[in-house]
């Protein structure tokens, strides 16, 4: 109980508007947020389940849930912007939006340009899909076997040099993945949150992803490049923790039908608290 007032306590804080840390801190889009009673963020429309569109035309999504909770403990409303790979870190820099979490991987590069804060919330990783009669269980299947690729993507060489693969590599995901159905490959290797949008999609029900994912890079979220040590993103990185810490991305990832990732029960464990019973 006093872990909990306490823990309300701090968020009140947090929630008290307007906010300025120091002469290094301005907290401008904190203030702007807090001050309008509505926070806008980028997310994805188009990545089931981590974002996409329902039937209605809402985007629903496990980033757009993300997405809520932050509104909720920072007791404002929320706006929902869709962004794409190629314009998600502009839209930030340009203040189109206040936040983004739109399965963006953690790179040095990203991290010149935008404010991100950690612990990192996701990940994706090399895996396959397969068909489901095929019964692939472990890596070592793929030994002297045809596998689709997509030209320069990394993960080929990964399947060639580990497990002997044969790759066969294609211009494009669509050709490779045509391919796989006209039974030209045994398995299409990819990111593992690509494969997983696709079987989502209910057009790939006769595959699946039987392997368990290799070579994690982590996802982050991130704020404006120049809130990134100061309000804003010391309540994200805190929002993150929390996330970890009660399992709340893990029960987010059952209910979206994502397939558990070993990173979450990682973090779930690094962060639980030792002295809860």
């Amino acid at each position: 109980m006093i872990k909990k007032i306490m823990a309300g306590a701090i968020a009140a804080s947090f929630a008290m508007s307007p906010i300025v840390a120091s002469a290094e801190c301005t907290n401008d889009t904190w203030n702007k947020v807090m001050s309008r009673g509505k926070i806008v963020v980028g997310v994805k429309a188009d990545y089931k389940p981590w974002g996409y569109r329902d039937s209605n035309g809402e985007i629903v999504g496990m980033e757009i849930d993300m997405a809520n909770d932050v509104a909720a403990k920072m007791g404002v409303d929320i706006e929902l912007v869709a962004v794409q790979s190629s314009n998600r870190m502009q839209f930030l820099e340009q203040g189109k939006i206040d936040l983004m979490i739109a399965t963006m991987s953690d790179r040095k590069d990203r991290r010149e340009i935008v404010g991100i804060v950690g612990p990192n919330y996701y990940t994706s990783g090399t895996n396959v899909m397969s068909p489901k009669a095929l019964g692939l269980t472990n890596w070592e299947d793929l030994r002297g076997k045809p596998v689709c690729g997509k030209q320069g993507a990394f993960y080929n060489q990964i399947v060639e040099e580990r497990y002997g693969a044969q790759v066969i590599a294609f211009t494009g995901n669509a050709e490779a993945k045509q391919a796989l159905r006209d039974k030209k490959c045994i398995a299409w290797v990819y990111d593992d949150s690509s494969i997983g949008s696709d079987l989502s999609s209910g057009n790939w029900d006769d595959f699946e992803m039987p392997l368990n994912s290799e070579d994690d890079n982590p996802w982050a979220l991130a704020v404006p490049s120049g809130e990134r040590d100061c309000v804003f993103g010391r309540f994200m990185a805190g929002m993150q923790y929390q996330w970890h810490q009660d399992g709340a991305l893990i029960a987010l990832e059952e209910k979206w039908g994502i397939k558990a990732t070993q990173f979450l029960a990682d973090k779930n464990a690094q962060y639980n608290d030792w002295l809860a019973e």
